[in-house]
């Protein structure tokens, strides 16, 4: 089969990679039918995550149908419609009995792409299949089921449910890509009284105002005066970090109000600096999250039901093997204008008009 293949800082390739094949007696292989790419993986690529060792396959969100179960999988079966989960859970560890599937002991959490072979292949080997994939509502299209695996459950968990977003708040969000506009979208199912984003691309604060952002702002020209206009000088109740830059989350912890969250989302690849001499006296909970997917089963309900905006994040489509291509799209963003490619699905051309 073939696979899209890491094998060092700034080199990966689509080429030939050996089967999966089931080596547990809880594992499931997945034929993929539908794959995105994740920010997380351009952290992969530029040597962000040292982890994650050359030959891996990448790619931690997928789509695809049951070929093969192992003999103790009991809650899927071959020729079943799936969502391939961005953590993997063993259930049984101290973590997964708590809910924190990210941080699995049992040979779970965030392993796909990142610790084993991952998801941008034709077939992908899922560990701890019972509880790492999840039957698909024949209502939700792969290319918009995919979402669902990384960019909606991390933004809803570690967005909006870790910064305690409450109705009639101020809700500001740095960083305008497809976890930040993902944020916008889930915390609205809070009612906030507005959600302000803040971008340096012009078309991801269009895309954030197409998602239900009250206000945007280019964070080169002072959101802090923005903000400050829209809350009397008091700060914003909850302020979001989707970038994963050591200015965007200095940005937010000047945004914040005394007794505010600050939810830092964004996958980090450098120091960033806490400034406790401004933050000691203000009372400010800053939380930080791999997220757990507990919210998946809820999630697709509600996408099962057209209550999210999934398919207005799908800009660009291409076929599974113009892997190469699709990354260089989402790699060239700024220029491109992708928020999020998908490979696969139902329906794909080479490249899709960004959407309206």
């Amino acid at each position: 089969m073939k696979g899209f293949v890491f094998h060092g800082p700034g080199q990966a390739s689509w080429r030939d990679v050996p089967d999966p094949a089931v080596k547990a007696p809880t594992d499931a292989i997945v034929k993929v039918g539908a794959v995105t790419i994740c920010g997380t993986d351009l952290h992969i690529l530029k040597g962000d995550v040292p982890e994650v060792r050359p030959g891996t396959v990448l790619g931690h969100e997928a789509v695809g149908e049951i070929v093969e179960t192992g003999s103790d999988v009991h809650t899927v079966r071959p020729g079943d419609r799936v969502l391939i989960s961005c953590i993997t859970s063993c259930g049984r560890c101290r973590f997964c009995r708590d809910g924190s599937y990210g941080q699995c002991r049992g040979g779970g959490g965030w392993i796909l792409g990142h610790l084993v072979d991952g998801t941008q292949a034709e077939y992908v080997r899922v560990p701890h299949a019972d509880l790492s994939v999840h039957p698909l509502p024949a209502a939700v299209r792969s290319e918009e089921a995919v979402l669902l695996a990384d960019i909606f459950p991390t933004s809803y968990e570690v967005g909006v449910l870790n910064g305690r977003v409450r109705p009639g708040d101020t809700v500001v969000i740095v960083g305008a890509g497809p976890i930040g506009l993902a944020a916008i979208a889930t915390a609205r199912l809070f009612a906030p009284e507005r959600i302000v984003s803040a971008d340096l691309a012009p078309a991801r604060l269009e895309a954030a105002r197409r998602l239900g952002a009250d206000a945007v702002a280019d964070v080169r020209e002072a959101p802090d005066e923005l903000v400050a206009d829209l809350t009397d000088g008091l700060g914003a109740d909850v302020v979001m970090e989707a970038v994963g830059a050591p200015e965007s989350f200095e940005l937010c912890t000047r945004l914040v109000r005394p007794g505010g969250h600050v939810a830092n989302i964004g996958v980090h690849g450098k120091p960033a600096t806490l400034h406790l001499d401004d933050l000691w006296d203000k009372n400010v909970t800053i939380t930080t999250g791999l997220v757990d997917t507990r919210s998946t089963p809820m999630l697709l309900r509600m996408a099962a039901a057209g209550r999210l905006p999934t398919a207005q994040l799908v800009t660009h489509a291409f076929a599974l093997d113009h892997m190469e291509e699709a990354y260089d799209v989402f790699t060239k963003a700024a220029d491109t204008g992708a928020l999020k490619v998908v490979l696969g699905g139902e329906q794909h051309a080479e490249v899709a008009v960004p959407a309206a």
